[in-house]
């Protein structure tokens, strides 16, 4: 055999070695192992919190319906409380104090304290008046005041919800990243020129990092 046949042999071996290094292997698999798991953990951190967001979303219409009952009822009461009184007033006009009394007894026990108060204001002579118990600070109804608190927990509730779904959507968002990083892996592997196959690798290795860096950062369930 010619020695300048050898001697391309010899170039091309050393050519194809210098193509294959190890450790541009070895950094290929680190970094496939390295984006699956990452993957992996951010596509179930995904899952865990859209499945969060819905009970959390449940759970404040769920409150939204209790407080629609209660403040139902307290309409309800309102209404009777009023009717109540104003029938309290025409006997009083009239000069019936035995009826007037009667339906004094009528009322409702949450009402009552407002009432007397409001009754002790004179309004049947002073005009500066409150116009009904319902305007006297002393005036209470314990479903109106239930369902206002049923109503700030459904809406912190669903704020919850609202900071649930935007936490999947970072993982969403980081998954997609990942995908990007795979990619790049990818195509790394596609070049022969051991530098341009280290930039693509680099630029991989960057992306992985930022991506590893948000998943830190998020919230976990």
């Amino acid at each position: 055999m010619p020695e300048s046949a050898n001697v391309e042999i010899a170039h091309h071996l050393h050519e194809h070695t210098h193509r294959t290094r190890p450790w541009i292997e070895i950094g290929e698999a680190v970094l496939l192992a390295l984006v699956a798991v990452a993957t992996a953990w951010s596509g179930y951190q995904s899952a865990r919190w859209d499945g969060h967001e819905a009970t959390l979303y449940g759970q404040a219409s769920k409150l939204r319906f209790q407080a629609n009952a209660h403040e139902t009822r307290a309409g309800q009461e309102q209404v009777y409380d009023g009717s109540t009184v104003n029938a309290w007033l025409q006997a009083k006009l009239k000069g019936d104090d035995q009826v007037a009394a009667a339906f004094e007894r009528r009322l409702l026990p949450d009402f009552r304290p407002a009432f007397r108060a409001w009754v002790a204001t004179d309004p049947l002579h002073d005009p500066r008046a409150p116009a009904g118990p319902m305007q006297m600070p002393q005036y209470r109804n314990a479903d109106l005041e239930q369902a206002n608190a049923l109503n700030a927990r459904a809406s912190a509730t669903f704020e919850s919800g609202t900071h649930a779904r935007e936490n999947g959507d970072d993982y969403v968002r980081t998954t997609v990243l990942l995908a990007t990083v795979l990619f790049l892996i990818a195509v790394s592997q596609r070049f022969q020129a051991p530098r341009v196959r280290t930039a693509v690798l680099a630029v991989a290795l960057v992306l992985l990092a930022v991506a590893l860096g948000l998943v830190v950062s998020y919230p976990r369930l």
